[in-house]
């Protein structure tokens, strides 16, 4: 029974794995649209990879659950959570960020003979998930407050690229998230928050009084309305949203 929650790990990382086959799977294609404009785009599959890295972040929230409930948590376990959080919620939305550099690159002349050079920044990303991992496995202090933004987090982030790009109906944050400098501000940012000592909000409760977890109560109202009204742009709002309200909160992230 005790190694029920690793098989829980396991199956994040096999849904991590799933995520990266169909990112890297995604060529880029050469159309033109009822103008006879031309245009360059991957297909649409690539927002696959999206769910398979919600299906590891599920599992991710499970496997905690499981482990308290048949009280099997154990060092291995938590090693071999870190490691499956860094190939879901590092390596993928990293290889997610390269295809999207280089659809950046392909709209120039010339452009899918772009240097590699340009399009290693992606690898940015993972590397600071992998620190992250790292630097929360040997500090206990982050039970009710993160020091940085977890992993899982900031993947989740990167994983809604894809879907606001194919099924958001915002041709300006379209335009956006082709631009390199963009996706490279992007990478900078989210990579830093990962790795800094900001102090953030653990969304865990210690009581169910309304003054302790207010920061969390405005977190969910925020997050459900910018659902309806914004579609998967609420998950860059929500992001953005939860940064704020930890620093306005701080007293209450430890």
């Amino acid at each position: 029974m005790k190694q029920i929650p690793n098989l829980f790990t396991l199956l994040n990382l096999f849904f991590g794995c799933c995520a990266i086959v169909y990112i890297t799977q995604n060529g880029i294609a050469h159309t033109f649209d009822q103008d006879g404009e031309y245009f360059v785009t991957f297909p649409e599959r690539l927002a696959m990879a999206s769910l398979f890295i919600g299906l590891s972040a599920v599992v991710d929230f499970l496997d905690g659950f499981v482990a308290r409930l048949f009280k099997a948590s154990s060092e291995m376990g938590k090693q071999l959570d870190s490691l499956a959080d860094a190939v879901s919620f590092g390596v993928a939305p990293g290889l997610i960020l390269y295809q999207f550099l280089r659809l950046s690159f392909a709209q120039q002349p010339d452009g899918l003979d772009v240097s590699m050079a340009w399009l290693l920044p992606a690898f940015i990303f993972p590397c600071a998930a992998a620190w992250r991992l790292a630097k929360f496995n040997i500090d206990n202090t982050q039970q009710y407050g993160f020091k940085g933004v977890p992993t899982p987090a900031a993947g989740l982030l990167i994983a809604s690229l894809p879907l606001i790009y194919f099924y958001g109906s915002q041709t300006a944050v379209n335009n956006l998230l082709v631009n390199h400098w963009v996706l490279y501000a992007i990478i900078a940012i989210v990579s830093y928050l990962m790795v800094s000592n900001l102090p953030l909000l653990a969304l865990k409760f210690k009581d169910f009084s309304l003054k302790n977890n207010l920061p969390k109560i405005i977190l969910l109202v925020v997050a459900v309305a910018s659902a309806l009204l914004l579609g998967w742009l609420a998950v860059p709002v929500v992001f953005i949203l939860y940064i704020i309200v930890s620093l306005a909160f701080k007293n209450k992230t430890t």
